[in-house]
């Protein structure tokens, strides 16, 4: 197994491109290995929510740092983006930052599509746009003047100019069986988040990995098994607990959201949950050892690169508190 490497998420949907640059720098001197930034177009809130442009920030983010790795987590390439586009943005990334970038890629969400006027499609079209712009993606980086003829996208005799030395990894979201499997065919790395059912973790992803791994000839271990941990740690409970609240769409069901992308919509139907529901993503506890125990779970599943996700206001403290109460014991232990 890989050596655990423990990244941070700057939220972009909470914080705005200031905000985040700054908490950026502060992982990196707190000994983070990773910082990875989400692409929304509009946030799960109206009111206090932030949706700033990834591309930019990425770079400005490598810019104002030094050996951090950066990411997204994640970033649709199929409908707001052509995929040649994204090959460009981030051979750029890659030559200014060499090996300190990584793509993450997912298939994408409502939210962030269907306000530009696109009908939201299928999971199964969607999948299949996303498996079309990485073989897109893949061509163009190591080709010259490629013609491509997909189903969803086209060039004619595209070029990019200012390739990376280093080769840039693709990392692959998912949280069903039928995209967990095509990450472990074609990422160099995969990601999905935490705080569900635990059987999902055992019973379908982490199989649908395997599965998807050896289909292509490969060890699953050759894959880099990244997983947003959401965690809410404070000497109060209550305050770690009402932290939660921002983020409490992410406690709708699926039934409760399906169809629903519009933040305003979505921010009224989080905001009528009950708190306890709210937080039930989130690993809220006052206890370093409760924490630890939580987290060794992803551990022990095979997950070897662990994002953290909390969910307050005070960014500040929550690097205070993690980083003396939590990281050393994870890194002594891992």
């Amino acid at each position: 197994m890989r050596t655990l490497k423990l990244g941070y998420k700057a939220s972009s949907e909470q914080f705005g491109p200031t905000e985040l640059l700054e908490y950026g720098a502060l992982a990196e001197q707190h000994g983070f290995d990773s910082v990875f930034l989400s692409d929304h177009l509009q946030p799960w809130r109206h009111d206090g929510g932030h949706a700033p442009a990834v591309l930019p920030l990425l770079g400005a983010l490598g810019a104002c740092t030094e050996r951090i790795v950066l990411g997204t987590s994640v970033l649709t390439p199929t409908f707001r983006y052509h995929p040649a586009v994204i090959a460009q943005a981030f051979a750029t990334l890659g030559s200014l930052y060499p090996g300190r970038v990584v793509l993450g890629l997912g298939s994408g969400e409502a939210m962030n599509e269907a306000p530009l006027g696109i009908e939201w499609p299928s999971g199964k079209e969607r999948l299949a746009r996303l498996r079309e712009a990485v073989e897109l993606i893949r061509a163009v980086w190591r080709d010259e003047r490629v013609t491509f003829e997909g189903e969803y996208y086209r060039t004619a005799n595209a070029t990019i100019y200012d390739r990376p030395e280093k080769e840039i990894p693709i990392w692959l979201a998912s949280s069903g069986p039928a995209a967990t499997r095509f990450a472990g065919r074609a990422g160099d790395g995969w990601i999905t988040t935490s705080g569900k059912d635990p059987a999902l973790y055992t019973d379908t992803l982490l199989p649908a990995i395997h599965t998807g791994a050896e289909s292509a000839g490969r060890s699953p271990d050759d894959l880099e098994k990244m997983i947003e941990v959401k965690v809410s740690f404070d000497s109060d409970l209550e305050t770690a607990t009402l932290a939660t609240r921002f983020w409490a769409a992410l406690g709708l069901s699926a039934e409760q959201k399906a169809g629903i992308d519009d933040p305003v919509e979505l921010q009224r139907l989080a905001d009528e949950l009950p708190l306890e529901q709210a937080a039930r993503r989130f690993i809220v506890s006052t206890d370093p050892d409760e924490h630890v125990e939580r987290i060794r779970a992803y551990v022990d599943l095979g997950f070897d690169h662990l994002v953290f996700h909390s969910p307050g206001p005070d960014q500040d403290r929550f690097f205070e508190l993690y980083g003396r109460e939590i990281l050393p014991r994870l890194r002594e232990e891992f």
